[in-house]
């Protein structure tokens, strides 16, 4: 007998899974998929299509319990997959495929980019290599050891992962390119073993760690990616995070591109992450969760994407810390104005001398101020140093020597030198600054603002996000007696701005808009909005000391989560006496522990409350502030105190600007003699008058532009151009119902019911379906799916990956 489909019984819905990463973020022509079948169905009576290919054969149902299999033959652009159940019914997906060298969303790409010479095409494209290394029993060999399996080493030790699974200590090294970059992936790994994405080797316990690199600049080539603990990597004696991670079980990677003093750009850093995790998943298997690790710009890296790209990170070490690049850059661009008042060189660019001057090589000239017969003492005063912050009694000066260089556009490697920027020579060239490198988030500047040499060029530079209109330099230094009002009235009418370029000019720096704006919604200027949705463990030892590594940055982070949180209970610092990372055992060993009882925690709470309600609720008892002794053993609750790590500040918490230091533009009121406690001649005042003639900085109120951030930008359009500042993405696309066919025979009807929480199929009458049936199939679908896929503003947990429960 044969009966209208309408007359059917209503049958459990069929879901496509894209486990690789959101359906329309897959890249490199493959993608691994599942099928969620209505109870019941049998596995090989399943038809599985690629657009009109037949890949049923791809699939089966797997060792894991799932009906799975890893879709390959993806064309560029849009690919309809299709389950098919035997009534008709199923569902499908449209998966979006990506090149391999990207982009996905990070907009028009960076040219000239100078490939390796093995590439096999534009993109850098090469076939991925694997070699194996081991952990040898000889203690004096910290370092993994080359391995041949075809000649195994007789000192390879054993591990114990958390899974409890022991094996030999045998290390699989996968590199590759992707993004036009390297990656490095190592996992452990029993050579002649088989391995696939549902039934991996038994020591592999889901879980990945991602390293991430240094300082904060530009490449145009392909670079190799960071590995371990940057701030560690190399110390006698020490194993390395990234050692420890893999005989845990953990799968440890990075790329190239989250490298900071490669690309100082958290969309280009999130687009390479993305892509190596969705590589590993499909190579590998599904991730239960990822751990960022990172000193100085790692941490930086790691904090900045975990905000604008939330998901991506479960859990966070940081060390070193720096919140950002770019309200960073308005501490920068005061150290430079300072030393360039004070006669004290920091840098120079192939356009000229740069703010500061010319430099010696190397060093930073002297310990004697040239300029304006002042001390030291006052220098870091007005700087936010503590004098004792030696060796270099100046950190402020050799934090200006250091980063100040980054943003300089003539500062291009060599691979591009013809087509580099110059002034006088090629005034359209590439321009190698870290704020042209982030043009794509910041905007270009609008054609009333350009100077001299972008009318040379044609065309506006990358807007400035920063600014100095109405900052009072040295007012605490002044209020304290520090500086005399001379003093400080000569310095505000002097220490002036810069330009594009960077050369010295006599006016104050006005922020480009929309950059401004940009730099807040895209997270250039990390506000944390999203920030609460995981753990960080952040570890901190004093200044390292004076050479730049500030530690009032994680402060700054702290209270930034304050402002908008209400709280900071999702961030733990451990300190302790060892410069910077304040315990190298805390770091390698105990963070990692702790991470993963926190998550674990969170992964087991199935309450509906938000993530980061979960994420502070779930914080195991024993994870707070704490004070050790550099070798691991707590010395007590809290943090060790200014005694152990102090904390200084900027040049503008000393004008005023609270420790959270995100206010690149502040607002103003009117200059006020009842302001001062101290008191000005008439010249006096009528020079502070011109020097702030709109009013001086208000930092009770919030900065101009100051917003929260906006997650999940693409800055690229449906035909690649580039969308300045960004686009918001959307909702990750879910699989959509079939309906069954016209017509089905009535012995494969049946009647769904609910069992355990999930559709059953039972033997029954049948039942008509109709279209209200049908809307509420669609709806149920939808929802289902939309908890595996869709990108939320409140819970991004599981973004860009798949969770393996524990």
């Amino acid at each position: 007998m044969v009966v209208p489909a309408s007359h059917a019984a209503s049958p459990a819905p069929t879901v496509i899974q894209v486990l690789s990463n959101r359906a329309d973020l897959i890249s490199g022509g493959e993608a691994l998929v599942a099928v969620e079948l209505p109870a019941g169905t049998t596995p090989a009576s399943v038809r599985m299509t690629l657009g009109t290919n037949d890949i049923t054969s791809d699939f089966a149902l797997r060792p894991n319990g799932r009906y799975e299999g890893l879709v390959t033959g993806l064309q560029l652009g849009d690919n309809v997959v299709t389950a098919t159940m035997p009534n008709g019914s199923g569902a499908r997906i449209t998966i979006t495929n990506h090149p391999n060298g990207g982009p996905m969303f990070s907009g028009p790409q960076v040219e000239p980019w100078i490939c390796q010479k093995t590439a096999v095409d534009a993109q850098c494209d090469e076939p991925a290599q694997f070699t194996y290394l081991y952990k040898s029993t000889d203690p004096t060999k910290m370092d993994l050891q080359a391995y041949d399996p075809a000649h195994p080493a007789a000192d390879v030790a054993k591990t114990t992962t958390d899974n409890g699974v022991t094996v030999p200590f045998i290390v699989r090294k996968e590199t590759g390119y992707q993004d036009r970059d390297r990656y490095r992936i190592e996992t452990l790994y029993q050579p002649g073993q088989p391995w696939s994405p549902w039934d991996p080797q038994p020591q592999w316990d889901h879980k990945l760690l991602l390293t991430h690199g240094s300082s904060c600049h530009t490449s145009y080539g392909p670079t190799d990616p960071p590995w371990g603990n940057g701030a560690l990597t190399g110390t006698p004696g020490m194993e390395d995070i990234s050692t420890v991670a893999l005989g845990r079980g953990f799968t440890v990677a990075s790329t190239a591109l989250d490298n900071s003093d490669a690309d100082c750009s958290p969309v280009l850093q999130a687009e390479s992450i993305m892509m190596a995790k969705e590589h590993i998943t499909e190579s590998y298997g599904e991730l239960r969760y990822t751990v960022g690790e990172g000193c100085s710009g790692g941490s930086l890296a790691e904090q900045w994407m975990a905000n604008a790209y939330p998901g991506l990170y479960q859990g966070l070490i940081a060390t070193c810390t720096f919140p950002d690049a770019d309200s960073t850059a308005q501490q920068i661009l005061d150290y430079a104005l300072l030393a360039n008042y004070l006669g004290v060189p920091i840098s120079s660019g192939a356009s000229g001398p740069t703010l500061g001057g010319v430099v010696p090589v190397g060093t930073i000239a002297g310990e004697l101020l040239p300029k304006r017969g002042w001390t030291t003492t006052q220098a870091a005063a007005v700087a936010g140093d503590g004098v004792a912050n030696l060796p270099v009694s100046w950190n402020w000066g050799f934090s200006a020597y250091s980063y100040f260089q980054l943003g300089d556009p003539t500062t291009c490697p060599a691979s591009i030198h013809a087509e580099a920027y110059n002034p006088n020579t090629n005034p359209g060239g590439v321009r190698c600054g870290v704020i042209d490198w982030q043009v794509n988030q910041l905007g270009v500047r609008q054609p009333n603002v350009w100077d001299t040499e972008e009318h040379k060029a044609g065309h506006g530079f990358a807007g400035i996000p920063v600014d100095n209109v109405g900052v009072q330099y040295g007012l605490a230094a002044l209020e304290k007696g520090q500086i005399s009002p001379a003093q400080f009235v000569d310095l505000n009418a002097n220490i002036g701005g810069g330009t594009p370029d960077l050369l010295p000019a006599p006016q104050r720096v006005v922020a480009d808009e929309p950059a401004l704006a940009n730099a807040y919604r895209t997270g250039l200027i990390n506000e944390t909005t999203y920030l609460d949705q995981l753990p960080i463990i952040n570890l901190a030892g004093p200044n390292d000391p004076g050479l730049a590594h500030d530690s009032f940055r994680a402060f700054a982070l702290r209270a930034r989560l304050d402002n908008v949180h209400g709280t900071h209970a999702n961030q733990v610092m451990w300190q302790g006496p060892a410069p910077i990372i304040g315990d190298p055992v805390r770091l390698n060993t105990t963070a990692l522990d702790a991470l993963d009882r926190w998550i674990t925690a969170i992964e087991r709470d199935q309450t509906g409350r938000s993530l980061a309600t979960k994420v502070i609720a779930n914080k195991p008892a024993g994870i707070v502030d704490q004070c050790s002794n550099g070798v691991g053993i707590t010395l007590h609750d809290g943090i060790c105190g200014s005694a152990v790590v102090p904390v200084y500040g900027t040049p503008r918490t000393v004008a005023g600007e609270p420790i959270s230091t995100d206010q690149n533009k502040c607002q103003l009121k009117p200059l006020r003699r009842s302001d001062y406690r101290v008191t000005f001649t008439a010249d006096q005042w009528a020079s502070l008058e011109k020097t702030f003639p709109v009013g001086v900085c208000d930092y009770s109120k919030p900065g101009v532009d100051q917003q929260p951030t906006v997650p999940w930008l693409t800055y690229q359009n449906a035909h690649g151009g580039v969308v300045y500042g960004g686009t918001p993405m959307g909702p990750a696309p879910v699989s959509t119902p079939l309906a069954p066919s016209a017509f089905v025979s009535a012995a494969s009807l049946a009647r769904p019911s609910v069992a355990n929480g999930r559709l059953a199929v039972t033997g029954g009458p049948t039942q008509t379906l109709g279209l209200v049936g049908l809307l509420l199939l669609g709806a149920a679908v939808a929802l289902r799916s939309s908890l595996h896929s869709t990108v939320t503003e409140t819970d991004t947990w599981s973004t860009g990956q798949r969770h393996v429960h524990p």
